[in-house]
């Protein structure tokens, strides 16, 4: 005749077996997924984002961008190409434009390009254009790292 065992020693073995199964569901986890070590620089793509905008709204525009982790911009003057008289006929008084150029990782180009269209829609004499263009080579680790705002990039050894 089989012994009845108490409540309590049923209890404790269901715990250990729980306790089991979460830790082999940890070591299945792990040997998976391997965090990435500190030596190691994320691949995402780079490409160059291109933005003509007014130049009344330059600055509003490099912040903006700024704010996608773009660690790299440089702002150019630059005029529209309809000459005085076309523009008159427009009603167009505001020529005088900016190109912001940007490096920016190609996971935020769609929230980027997205939020820029919002604005150019929204914003009074906000209007612009913007656009990508991929880079195919970044030279060194230490680059690709600042251009991509990635923290971790260690120094190359020689």
């Amino acid at each position: 005749m089989a012994e009845k065992t108490p409540v309590k020693e049923r209890a404790a073995a269901a715990k250990e077996r729980v306790t089991a199964a979460k830790k082999e569901i940890k070591q299945r986890v792990a040997q998976k997924v391997k965090p990435a070590s500190p030596n190691t620089v994320t691949s995402n793509r780079l490409k160059l984002l291109v933005t003509i905008v007014g130049r009344n709204k330059a600055e509003y525009y490099t912040d903006l961008i700024q704010s996608f982790e773009v660690n790299m911009q440089m702002v150019v003057l630059a005029s529209g190409t309809a000459n005085a008289k076309m523009l008159g006929l427009l009603g167009l008084t505001d020529s005088e434009k900016v190109v912001i150029l940007g490096v920016i990782q190609e996971n935020k180009i769609p929230d980027a390009l997205h939020t820029l269209e919002q604005k150019f829609n929204t914003i009074k004499d906000g209007k612009g254009v913007a656009c990508t263009v991929p880079l195919t080579s970044v030279i060194g680790t230490l680059i690709y790292g600042f251009l991509s705002n990635n923290r971790l990039t260690v120094k190359e050894s020689k």
